[in-house]
């Protein structure tokens, strides 16, 4: 009873945490960088050259088509992590609420972490809860990781990166691969820990951060370690059927949420390589990953415009196409989660919870 009263207590503080000048500074640095953006890229004479007719009308609602793929994606995700002990309504606000925490905390730091308190409220046990969601950032990891030599296999490398060998195209590549390898080891020190050596991953971990330097985050560690050896015991017992059910909601999810782009592009710029576009939208997300924003507000929007800048005519189409792209992709679950916020950290359901347990 103290343990699930702390639980309590400890949803209780993270609602506290959600104030609302939590979700007005994204909102406020996209919307600065859009406006510093059209003033600086902006002419009125392009928006001119814009008709919405049929065909814009229809991709603009294809985007959105792609996006609720992306959304049924996770929700079929956590569904089936659970073994379905959460209905597809629970499992879909858990989702939103992922989507929302990620769009108000820095990309560096990862607000979908916080999936652990959306699933208890829901009625999981707080420990598997935890499981559940390192099984879910080492499956979007993996994906990643895979993606990676397919999608170098089929885009020539200038194609990818840019035609021109500018400082942006220079930097751009530079930073995605420090963080693709970052980004490799790390999965590889998931599926070490969590399916093949969790003890050894965990005692190795402990031993690394004893030294002066790192004994600061010893703390973190040891939890990580103890949460992978407690997933270790559940996932080691799947069989492989399982796991290709929830690896092809991972993909299903992020190639529906690069298709938002490829949607977009097919309405406003329909003689663009859409194959280039798609794998674009893969090196866009691996470098957002260590944005120091919310969400990755201001730099997403700067980031579109140049990297794609050179498959356009002018500067003005990508900027359009930026917008209607975070609008659908992030601003919509901003509004979605303030909604949702108050109900979802509020104490977990007992009677759920008893049951899961």
């Amino acid at each position: 009873m103290a343990t699930e009263d702390k639980n309590n207590a400890s949803a209780a503080d993270s609602s506290n945490g959600f104030s609302r000048w939590r979700v007005l500074i994204p909102i406020l640095i996209g919307l600065c960088v859009i406006v510093w953006l059209f003033h600086r890229e902006f002419n009125v004479n392009i928006w001119k050259t814009v008709h919405f007719d049929t065909r814009v009308i229809l991709c603009i609602a294809l985007a959105w088509i792609f996006m609720a793929g992306r959304d049924f994606g996770l929700t079929w995700r956590f569904r089936t992590l659970t073994d379905k002990d959460i209905t597809w309504w629970q499992a879909l606000r858990v989702n939103f609420m992922c989507e929302f925490t990620s769009a108000i905390t820095p990309s560096a730091v990862g607000g979908s972490s916080l999936g652990m308190v959306f699933l208890h409220h829901e009625g999981i046990n707080l420990g598997r809860a935890t499981t559940l969601m390192l099984t879910t950032l080492f499956l979007d990891e993996l994906f990643f990781t895979l993606a990676c030599p397919l999608i170098m296999l089929f885009i020539p490398n200038d194609m990818l990166f840019g035609f021109n060998e500018n400082s942006f195209e220079t930097g751009l590549k530079v930073v995605f691969w420090i963080v693709y390898a970052v980004l490799v080891a790390w999965t590889a020190l998931l599926f070490l820990g969590i399916l093949v050596k969790p003890n050894g991953i965990k005692n190795a971990l402990i031993f690394i951060f004893k030294f002066k330097l790192l004994r600061r985050w010893q703390p973190a560690v040891i939890a990580l370690g103890d949460n992978m050896v407690a997933a270790s015991h559940e996932l080691r017992t799947r069989p492989i059927k399982w796991w290709l059910r929830v690896f092809a909601a991972t993909v299903l999810t992020w190639s529906s949420r690069f298709l938002v782009v490829n949607a977009l592009f097919l309405g406003f710029v329909p003689h663009a390589d859409q194959l280039v576009v798609f794998g674009r939208q893969f090196v866009v997300w691996v470098v957002l990953m260590v944005s120091p924003t919310p969400g990755g507000s201001g730099i997403s929007e700067w980031l579109f415009t140049e990297y794609y800048g050179d498959m356009l005519n002018n500067a003005g189409i990508a900027l359009i196409i930026a917008l209607f792209w975070r609008i659908i992709t992030y601003y919509v679950y901003l509004i979605i989660g303030v909604f949702l916020a108050p109900s979802m950290l509020k104490a977990p359901n007992k009677n759920n919870s008893e049951n899961s347990n």
